[in-house]
């Protein structure tokens, strides 16, 4: 509710840390989820407005009809069902006034909050939370631009092309600017809307395998992969074809992380904890593998949980929380795009829930996994790569004699000179320079012991004497006296300054 309260920004940013199961705990987890996109619309002369602004055109010249009221509201956008004027019908989302100001404010109050748990807390130490900000903004920046959205939607249709019964809509580009995207306009049936699907004479089972299917795919053959795919995002028409739709959040992998989750689920799937560990590591998991063996002990008894258990009773999102909960206690950094893959998976679990609460998406994902696996140790991939490595050491091997030759020509100058760096020299040095003041202190303070042991001795001796003698050895004991207190004071100060 006070994230709610807090805005667009805040609400984005609840949603992306309810996925977040290694830095957060399961109850509040529990009521991150609760955060909806649902909120009250804005008026549509402000619609209007920005419409006729992006396209320098009236609205009537524009559609031939526009729905004035929404038929969705986000905290980012809304959506009017809109008719071109060759009649086709479709979807217009058009982008909150002022949202991108609002936004901008909010990441500067998040960044400021990330700079101090950097910095000033333990949790510092184990995550980057300025680099999650970074993230978070460059993701929110994207959904900004609908072009990228659009973008995104052509690359879907592209891969989703191998896939029967699913797609995504065409994105209307001659109507689409960076803060109005028209698309196709579909009417199907809510994907959790599972008495409406029985009505229309559909397939709950098949529908739930063609999703956990085409999701796989997304995330293990293409490496792009929909981040976002709740019940609201996903449509089912009556022929059964799956939609995808709001395509502003996306994971996207590159070929070695597309390997590693192959692996992971291989991993999974064979019960091999070594696979799992190295699989996670492998998303440069961690800056240094010195939790490893920790982590893989850990990892192996979570596996020897699961060992007797069959594969269509085994849950992925149970799965993965024990993984995140495991790595936080092992100091292991998971990326995001582990974390983002997390809240998919998570959220396909829940969907095949209520649409087959028997199919689970490790069965699903197994099988997958293995054939890309096979097929990438393929004669054609492995002399791909084979070929790639030659050509590589080639430009090695000519891009050499010239660095030689750069080289002995850098040698032969009078002033060629090799520099070595230490790493963390700058503490050593500041380390060496405090341990030498202590012992400089601690002579000074010695010799200043020395001349006042004198000075009593020598007051003793001569106690008889002129009392002018005796005034001058009490004036040297003080100043003594007094040089010693601020030599021992000087050293309190720089251990505690130093900690040590």
């Amino acid at each position: 509710m006070a994230l709610e309260e807090l805005g667009p920004t805040f609400v984005k940013l609840g949603q992306i840390l309810s996925i977040r199961r290694d830095i957060l705990p399961a109850d509040i987890i529990e009521e991150l989820k609760k955060l909806q996109d649902s909120v009250q619309p804005f008026p549509f002369s402000e619609v209007k407005t920005l419409i006729e602004t992006e396209f320098n055109d009236t609205l009537g010249n524009i559609f031939k009809e526009f729905d004035e009221v929404p038929v969705a509201a986000a905290s980012i956008s809304q959506v009017h069902r809109a008719r071109l004027i060759s009649g086709k019908q479709v979807a217009v989302k058009v982008q909150r006034p002022e949202i991108e100001r609002l936004i901008d404010l909010d990441l500067n109050i998040l960044k400021d909050m990330a700079h101090l748990l950097d910095h000033h807390t333990k949790y510092g130490e184990i995550y980057d939370f300025s680099g999650m900000v970074a993230d978070f903004e460059n993701t929110l920046k994207n959904e900004l631009d609908f072009t990228k959205e659009g973008e995104n939607a052509d690359a879907f249709r592209l891969n989703l092309s191998r896939d029967e019964g699913v797609t995504v809509p065409k994105v209307k580009w001659i109507y689409t600017t960076k803060r109005v995207l028209t698309m196709e306009y579909f009417e199907g049936i809510k994907i959790s809307d599972s008495a409406a699907l029985d009505l229309a004479g559909i397939n709950r089972r098949k529908i739930a395998e063609r999703l956990a299917a085409s999701i796989c795919n997304q995330i293990l053959r293409d490496g792009f992969f929909h981040a976002d795919p709740h019940p609201g995002n996903i449509q089912v028409m009556p022929d059964g074809t799956i939609i995808f739709l709001d395509l502003g959040m996306v994971g996207c992998l590159n070929e070695s992380r597309k390997r590693a989750i192959s692996n992971f689920f291989i991993g999974v799937a064979f019960k091999d904890s070594r696979m799992v560990v190295n699989s996670i590591f492998a998303m440069e998991a961690a800056t240094a593998r010195s939790n490893a063996k920790s982590f893989e002990k850990d990892v192996d008894a979570l596996i020897e949980k699961y060992l007797t258990m069959p594969m269509n009773e085994m849950k992925i999102d149970k799965l993965l929380q024990e993984i995140f909960h495991i790595a936080f206690l092992n100091h292991v950094k998971t990326p995001r795009e582990f974390a983002l893959l997390s809240k998919t998976l998570t959220t396909l679990q829940g969907l095949l829930e209520k649409l087959a609460p028997d199919l689970n998406a490790l069965v699903i994902a197994e099988p997958i996994a293995k054939k890309l696996r096979y097929q990438s140790l393929s004669v054609e991939r492995m002399g791909s790569g084979i070929k790639k490595s030659l050509l590589d050491y080639w430009n090695l091997l000519s891009e050499f004699p010239a660095a030689m030759q750069n080289l002995l020509h850098k040698a032969a100058d009078t002033d060629f000179a090799v520099q070595f760096e230490m790493k963390e020299m700058d503490k050593l040095q500041r380390r060496l320079e405090r341990i030498f003041n202590r012992i400089s202190f601690s002579v000074i303070l010695l010799a200043v012991s020395i001349i006042i042991a004198g000075v009593l001795i020598s007051s003793g001796l001569n106690a008889n004497t002129s009392s002018e003698m005796y005034l001058f050895n009490i004036a040297v004991l003080k100043i003594g006296l007094a040089s010693a207190a601020i030599i021992v004071l000087g050293l309190v100060i720089s251990m505690i300054r130093s900690r040590h």
